[in-house]
């Protein structure tokens, strides 16, 4: 799915367990955990917030990722043998009401590899989503930071919501799976009634099971937590990196906290200026640019979907539309139809190395072989028809990941939009035009939100951070999921001198990640060194090796 803020159509499965036990007093800390003491009850607001600052962290080594995080192996150490360690952080439930319930939040850090007078502090991470486990996400991109690491601690966590941090669940065994349900319904009966009746139906099952927490997942929220992690991890100033979603949360604490802010970069930025509707148009734009890139690129492979880009283009919206009316078979059962294949061509557009893949799966798909497609898909997470994965047991439910669930709860907390039949339709016009393969999908998707127990907090993120310190944005002009004018409506909303940008023109979804060199040396100059590039600087990729 589109990190940014496109919604996910995934069913939401599972019941959460709401983490708020009553605020107990928590002892102050060094830097290395180590207990001082308890220092009494809490309250008042001013005691506990007190208490909450003064806290303590019991780092320990990681367990494996729970699997509502995403499940898989405790991560093993990092080359030089530091281990990472894991604790939990207390928090308001209400950070409107500190001295009332409380929630837990999971952290997660690996200490820096440089001497006492190299380190700077903590550079704590947001991968996106929203919904995405830090906890579980940190250590495998770990390689690419090592260099940060010399002079930070590099921490991340789950986010209220997320993973172990009180993840929202949303099972109810009255919900039919993802499957029975066309989220692209052409019927204007009883297709389009019931992806109505299946997103009320799932907002009524997140507030039976998980309605305590529903109200506190929000943004705002989360960004209150950051600066509490700010001042429990010891540090006068936050220095961040976030991606995708984590631009627009790092963009909401630049706003509450400006004066906090330390070196800070966001990645794949997130357009401050637009509601949901809007941001998904922009994606659909964004994601039929990315494809036409693909595209063209394809054509000088000389690849067997056509001799040029919009021939190539063309073929897959046909064949689209044909998986609709027959699906391909698959081995495991399951068979690759339409959405599928949309699933398979937006997973590969988050990362160019994907394109060779992405390639032999359409070529395939043409001679009438799904496989490769269905497989992609399923590598890349992204959701589509496939094998029989739902046997019933509610049990089972309990070992997804939440993503979907924190995804949706996220969303719809911070989005006072909702968006009816007649909205959408009204719109699809113009998200045909944008892209007649992404469009009508991300037009639907805007639905989501209908029947949310809880009211959004506003149209759009209120981002304006004067006086805050430079924020370096990186925009990536083939970016499919955060449009690369995003970077620009940031950075004026963050205000004059705040707001800094530097252009990836590249593929997939944010720079850094991508390996691109010039990328990584002008944001590592400025997280290590606090040296911003010169106005108006340009990175280029390079461009993939010619035959793959």
């Amino acid at each position: 799915m589109p990190t940014a803020r496109a919604i996910s159509t995934a069913v939401l499965l599972s019941t959460a367990t709401l983490l708020a036990s009553s605020l107990t007093a928590c002892a102050p800390t060094d830097r290395d955990g180590d207990r001082h003491g308890d220092t009494g009850g809490a309250t008042t607001d001013a005691q506990a917030l007190t208490s909450l600052r003064n806290q303590s962290l019991a780092w320990k080594d990681c367990p494996a990722p729970a699997p509502i995080q995403g499940g898989g192996e405790a991560p093993g150490a990092l080359p030089d043998g530091t281990r990472w360690q894991c604790a939990t952080l207390r928090t308001p439930l209400d950070w409107k009401n500190p001295s009332g319930e409380s929630m837990d939040l999971a952290l997660i850090r690996a200490r820096t590899s440089g001497t006492p007078d190299d380190r700077i502090g903590s550079l704590l991470f947001n991968f996106g989503g929203p919904g995405g486990s830090g906890v579980a996400t940190l250590p495998g991109l770990a390689p690419d930071y090592e260099k940060l690491r010399t002079r930070y601690d590099l921490v991340s966590f789950d986010p209220r919501g997320v993973g172990n941090s009180s993840g929202v669940r949303c099972l109810d065994a009255g919900l039919p799976d993802e499957d029975e349900i066309d989220n692209i319904p052409d019927d204007g009966g009883d297709e389009t009634n019931a992806l109505v009746r299946f997103n009320r139906e799932t907002a009524a099952a997140c507030k039976k099971n998980s309605g305590d927490v529903l109200p506190y997942v929000g943004t705002t929220q989360a960004a209150q937590d950051m600066d509490l992690m700010r001042q429990v991890l010891g540090d006068e100033k936050l220095h961040y990196l976030g991606i995708s979603y984590g631009t627009e949360l790092g963009g909401v604490y630049a706003h509450l906290f400006p004066q906090h802010v330390g070196r800070a970069v966001l990645d794949g930025v997130v357009d401050p200026t637009h509601d949901m509707m809007e941001e998904a148009l922009d994606q659909a734009g964004g994601f039929q640019l990315a494809f036409e890139h693909f595209a063209a690129w394809c054509a000088r492979q000389g690849c067997t979907l056509g001799e040029d880009a919009e021939d190539i283009v063309d073929l897959v919206v046909g064949l689209e539309a044909a998986l609709d009316d027959t699906p391909l078979p698959t081995p495991d059962g399951g068979e690759l139809d339409g959405d599928a294949l949309v699933a398979a061509v937006t997973g590969a557009l988050y990362r160019q190395d994907y394109w060779p893949a992405l390639r032999v799966g359409l070529e395939a798909a043409a001679d009438d072989d799904g496989d490769v497609l269905h497989d992609l898909a399923e590598a890349l997470g992204q959701h589509g028809s496939g094998g029989d994965t739902d046997d019933g047991d509610d049990d089972a439910a309990d070992e997804e990941s939440n993503e979907d669930d924190a995804f949706r709860a996220i969303t719809c907390d911070d989005s006072s939009s909702r968006y009816t039949v007649a909205d959408v339709l009204s719109r699809l016009p113009d998200f045909l035009e944008a892209s007649p393969l992404f469009g009508p999908g991300l037009a639907w998707s805007t639905l989501s939100c209908d029947g949310w127990p809880v009211p959004g907090a506003a149209r759009h993120p209120e981002v304006s951070a004067p006086g805050a310190p430079p924020v370096l944005l990186v925009g990536n002009t083939g970016d499919p999921a955060t449009p690369y004018e995003g970077a620009a409506r940031m950075a004026q909303r963050l205000g004059e001198k705040v707001g800094i940008e530097l252009t990836y023109e590249g593929e997939g979804h944010g720079a850094y990640d991508s390996g691109n060199t010039c990328v990584q040396n002008a944001v590592n100059a400025y997280l290590l060194n606090g040296t911003l590039p010169k106005p108006g600087t340009v990175c280029e990729a390079e461009p993939l090796p010619e035959g793959k």
